[in-house]
């Protein structure tokens, strides 16, 4: 008698055994199931915020941050229909917007490229008025000179020392009256150290430092 009841509490032992192990396996495959689509939710939202946020421009990113975001976002693969129709209007967005930075871009180069090139010719020109070997060629190369300003009465200014920041400027004078001190003095002390121009690419003001 006392070996059958031990036989039987054995087999309800297992019994028990084996289902709590079968309800603590389907307890377990639902909370991962529940935290997986807590996730995906979580992740569709932040992706709305995010994308709806672009295309506001209520971000303070930089274009590479949002394009960074974006690809974030893409690598979900979240499959959600709102989601994508959000990213094909922000990629679209970003792409007007990266054009219109590379242009920015390429014009600052140009400019830079410009004003280079500006440096050279106008220090080539005030050594050639200086080391003229007769008045009519030094004339000559100061009309050419002049040509690249807007006027001959473009203001000339000349540092003459720099501390703490700030600049000690020589008297202010004409880049027409410059270049004839040049031909007058012969030599060239000062190289150039800023240029503006105007609306149609010529000199508007010269900013010279003393070599």
């Amino acid at each position: 008698m006392k070996s059958k009841l031990t036989t039987i509490a054995m087999i309800l032992l297992a019994a028990f055994i084996t289902l709590g192990g079968t309800t603590s396996c389907k307890s377990k495959k639902r909370l991962a199931k529940e935290a997986a689509e807590a996730e995906y939710k979580s992740k569709v939202a932040d992706a709305i915020k995010d994308l709806n946020a672009i295309l506001d421009d209520e971000t303070l990113w930089t274009l590479e941050e949002k394009e960074a975001r974006v690809q974030t976002i893409k690598d979900w693969n979240l499959q959600n229909a709102e989601v994508d129709d959000l990213l094909f209007q922000v990629e679209k967005k970003l792409a007007r917007e990266r054009a219109q930075k590379n242009e920015e871009e390429r014009r600052a180069a140009e400019e830079r490229e410009h004003a280079q090139s500006t440096n050279v010719v106008l220090e080539n020109n005030f050594r050639s008025i200086a080391n003229a070997g007769s008045i009519s060629q030094a004339n000559r190369v100061i009309n050419e000179t002049l040509g690249m300003f807007e006027s001959n009465n473009v203001p000339v200014l000349i540092i003459i020392s720099q501390a703490g920041g700030f600049n000690d400027y020589d008297r202010p004078t004409t880049i027409e009256k410059y270049l004839n001190y040049l031909k007058d003095q012969k030599i060239s002390r000062n190289s150039v150290n800023d240029i503006k121009y105007n609306a149609n690419g010529k000199i508007s003001e010269l900013e010279l430092i003393k070599k």
